[in-house]
């Protein structure tokens, strides 16, 4: 796995992220969008239980999490209803073929 992203070692990287999330919601834009970044595309398994274990994180993190991370968003809809409608549309042709 690579240890380095950007040329920044993991471990640097994350504690750049838990400084940064130890201000939410108090951060700017721009910090948000890193932190969403590195929350979904770059964080391992392992940063993420590092920071949600933390005691002094645990509030913001909560938090973030709530209001960002676990949302459902456009494309999350699309494909549930993309499901639904497959599903409803394979039983009206099940119907529909035993008449």
């Amino acid at each position: 796995m690579n240890e380095n992203i950007d040329s920044v070692p993991r471990e640097t990287r994350r504690d750049q992220m838990a400084s940064v999330l130890a201000k939410y919601p108090g951060v700017d834009s721009d910090e948000l969008a890193d932190l969403l970044h590195w929350f979904k595309k770059e964080a391992s398994a392992l940063d993420v239980g590092l920071i949600a274990s933390d005691p002094t994180l645990k509030a913001p993190y909560e938090a973030i999490k709530k209001d960002h991370i676990d949302r459902l968003n456009g494309a999350d809809l699309f494909w549930v209803a993309m499901l639904v409608g497959g599903g409803f549309i394979a039983l009206a042709v099940l119907i529909w073929s035993a008449l």
